[in-house]
């Protein structure tokens, strides 16, 4: 297994180079330039040959590309061009705010998903298994910006004065914060270095910086604030896991060796839990490191109505502004995470069907 997942982060440094060439290019080739999109249209040729020269947008476009590979390989992502500040620390305070919302969304697809799935199953053409599929298919076409929408709406206007209410906007209550955990442990880190940046991402993972300091009233503030945004970018990511599982466990209740186990007389609960779930899995676990990745990069949407500061928002309004180092950058960074996404789910088939041997 460890000559398999060498030859596969192997493989993915091509894949990786690919993305960014191409990002590199495309975002180049969209209409406008930086200079005009942050100084404004009427900034002076002048001006916008100072500022090209400033942030090296003068030279040919294979010297900044190979100067940007010779940065990146140092671990240097550049330099903001509208907030003329270090990419990586941009990273570090938005890159965990859409972490928690993805893995969030993602839990509460697979803890609805799955059931649904195996429930439609075992109901097969009954009216469960007809409702079931409904919802799946309403959740699949249901616009992510109108169900957003209307969340907040119905739990932040029409519930306000119940216990149901929750806020509609932001990641902390006025007057809440969230203490990073080394400074609570005594841990001394110089600001600015990269053990520094490590560690004040995992503080900026406010569940997780909660748990570790014991600080309930942020830990539930939090997950009040994600809530709203959670259920919304979970919806189609739930749907389609409910109708993979319902497909897949289908297919594998009829085959020889379920038929055997039942005719040996086993439960119809441990046939389909222990025999019939775990090789129906397969092609579900594929999905959900398929979503994982997507909510991962998709949350732009989401991020935008709710008011959310994460890597969704700050990449639309790079666009906007024609910002090259922070698209490089999260693109890279997202590349990433599909690559090691996806490494991970080819190991876990190992573990769910030891028929199977990654060589």
């Amino acid at each position: 297994m460890l000559r398999y997942i060498l030859r596969r982060l192997i493989s993915a440094i091509p894949v990786l180079l690919g993305i960014l060439l191409v990002v590199f290019v495309l975002v180049r080739l969209i209409p406008g330039e930086p200079c005009k999109a942050i100084l404004g249209e009427k900034a002076s040729p002048e001006t916008c040959e100072r500022f090209n020269r400033e942030h090296g947008l003068d030279r040919p476009l294979p010297v900044q590309f190979f100067i940007y590979m010779g940065n990146v390989l140092r671990g240097d992502l550049g330099n903001s061009i509208r907030f003329a500040r270090p990419v990586t620390t941009i990273l570090v305070e938005r890159l965990p705010t859409t972490v928690e919302l993805t893995i969030l969304a993602l839990s509460l697809a697979v803890i609805v998903g799955i059931p649904l799935g195996i429930i439609s199953a075992i109901r097969h053409n009954s009216p469960v298994d007809v409702g079931t599929m409904i919802l799946a298919n309403v959740g699949v076409s249901m616009p992510v910006f109108w169900l957003g929408l209307m969340l907040a709406y119905l739990f932040a206007i029409v519930l306000k004065d119940t216990p149901l209410w929750l806020p509609p906007s932001g990641r902390l209550s006025a007057g809440l914060s969230a203490t990073p955990f080394y400074e609570v442990f005594g841990w001394t880190l110089e600001k600015g270095t990269p053990s520094f940046k490590f560690w004040e991402f995992f503080a900026n993972l406010y569940i997780l910086n909660s748990l570790l300091t014991q600080n309930w009233e942020v830990l539930w503030d939090t997950l009040k604030h994600l809530l709203l945004p959670a259920i919304a970018l979970s919806t189609i990511p739930m749907a389609i896991i409910a109708r993979m599982t319902r497909s897949s466990l289908l297919e594998v209740m009829g085959l020889d060796y379920i038929r055997t186990a039942r005719g040996k007389g086993v439960p119809e609960r441990l046939v389909v839990l222990r025999h019939a779930l775990s090789n129906a899995l397969l092609p579900v676990v594929t999905i959900v490191g398929l979503q994982l990745g997507l909510l991962l990069s998709g949350a732009v949407l989401t991020e935008t109505i709710f008011g959310l500061s994460g890597v969704g928002r700050i990449l639309f309004e790079a666009i906007t502004a024609r910002d090259y180092p922070i698209i490089q950058a999260f693109t890279l960074v997202i590349a990433t995470g599909y690559v090691g996404l996806n490494l991970l789910v080819d190991v876990s088939y190992t573990f769910l069907d030891p028929r199977v041997r990654l060589e």
